[in-house]
């Protein structure tokens, strides 16, 4: 380079992860054009998470619900190190492994008492296409002619084709409905619609071949945190098993503790026939999925033809890794300081939900065990982006939520301190009285 007529040597910068990770990579749920910059996260730790020039944020929501125990909690590092010293990996069709069956032991130690068997798989999104494709073999191996899927309106169930066919965000969705299972959708009931929501299922069973109907108990994650009654699903579910319809309940959001019991179905009467299990499955530490089910349901695929055995499977399928960080996740959950910790989180939010329900910008609030969601009683339009602008707000504020919408929401890791909590309740109000002047 020429400075003042002299050659000079600069030294040699590295250039920065964000400005690398521009080159090759294409992010999820990302539109590139909009949005070319990438934050780089360098490190986490418990509720933290530090960027690459060394900045502080607040996971206010555990990294989509997964780090629920917060990051590299020390007691899930040492039980994966200690594991990848003696297994990382091997085949699950015709092996198994100590991780894999200690883990089965241990979630049906928590499960509903009905469920009996698992299959293991990578993700969120697999383990509700497999949770799919269990109801429409059973029915298949049985000689039924059902065919049908049932599922809530506003409900999402992960990115493949089945999971997408039975999720109702079209945003989501556009270009491939063409190409969808065929499906037929129910409203939420809401304690006031219930006998309406009833009625349009009996119309449902009635007129069309319904295999399973796939749910997301209590609170529909990805339509804002939407939550609905518990009745009226009780007798929804109650419905659909009198007509042999197989009842799949998505945990994949609310498992592991975060509607205050172990699972959102914990507080149903009416236990699913399957279970779909990922995120804090595996304590935020390796993907992982799992698909549990009754032994009803297993016993329709236990025959003599290989026919009618479920050929699905997926090369990291039981990764030992992923294993042994749900072990040490589980051990977490059941412990007296993560059960105290979920109790102090519920109360806190309580208290601020109370506070925000008198606010004026706030149309509604709803809050169940760990989180806490806030709709926000303004025109989009007038605002332009608002949920960039949020983003935008909370991140310059050293917090990371992810709005949906006009709604706030928090789900915070169990680790989270009462002084970071606090940091966001009070980002939250500051954000509010800054709309209030526009």
């Amino acid at each position: 380079m020429k400075l003042f007529g002299k050659h000079i040597s600069l030294p040699f910068t590295t250039p920065s992860i964000s400005r690398r990770d521009q080159k090759h990579i294409w992010h999820p749920l990302t539109q590139h054009k909009l949005n070319p910059e990438i934050l780089a996260i360098k490190s986490a730790k418990g509720a933290l998470l530090k960027d690459e020039s060394g900045k502080a944020y607040i996971d206010g929501i555990a990294s989509w619900y997964t780090s629920m125990y917060g990051h590299c909690h020390p007691h899930i590092v040492k039980k994966v190190k200690a594991q990848l010293e003696t297994l990382d990996q091997v085949v699950f069709s015709g092996f198994t492994h100590e991780p894999a069956v200690e883990l089965s032991e241990k979630l049906m130690e928590i499960l509903p008492k009905n469920q009996d068997k698992l299959f293991f798989n990578d993700n969120g999104s697999t383990a509700t296409e497999i949770g799919i494709k269990m109801a429409l073999q059973y029915h298949h191996n049985l000689g039924n002619n059902k065919n049908v899927m049932l599922a809530l309106e506003d409900g999402f169930h992960g990115d493949t084709f089945g999971a997408m066919s039975v999720s109702g965000l079209s945003v989501y969705n556009g270009a491939f409905e063409d190409h969808f299972i065929e499906v037929r959708r129910l409203p939420k009931p809401n304690g006031l619609n219930n006998a309406e929501v009833l009625s349009q299922l009996k119309t449902i069973l009635k007129e069309n071949a319904i295999a399973g109907f796939i749910y997301e108990p209590l609170v529909q994650g990805a339509a804002a945190m939407q939550t609905y009654d518990i009745k009226g699903l009780n007798d929804v579910l109650k419905l659909c098993k009198a007509n042999d319809v197989v009842c799949i309940a998505d945990e994949v959001m609310t498992g592991f503790g975060k509607t205050g019991k172990h699972f959102a179905s914990d507080y149903l009467s009416e236990k699913p026939d399957v279970m779909c299990l990922s995120k804090a499955l595996s304590a935020g530490m390796v993907g992982m999925g799992i698909t549990s089910c009754t032994k009803k349901i297993y016993k329709a695929f236990y025959a003599d033809q290989i026919s009618k055995g479920l050929f699905h499977g997926h090369t990291y399928t039981g990764n030992p890794l992923a294993c042994a960080a749900a072990i040490a996740g589980i051990e977490l959950l059941r412990s007296p300081k993560i059960q105290g910790s979920i109790k102090n989180i519920m109360s806190l939010n309580q208290m601020f939900a109370d506070k925000m329900r008198k606010h004026i910008l706030i149309r509604e609030v709803r809050q169940i065990g760990v989180i806490l969601a806030l709709d926000l009683d303004i025109e989009m339009e007038r605002y332009g982006n608002a949920r960039d602008e949020m983003f935008n707000y909370f991140m310059s504020k050293g917090i990371f939520l992810r709005p949906l919408g006009r709604t706030i929401y928090i789900l915070p890791p169990y680790v989270i301190t009462e002084a970071q909590l606090a940091k966001i309740y009070a980002a939250i109000e500051d954000y509010l009285e800054e709309l209030k002047q526009k």
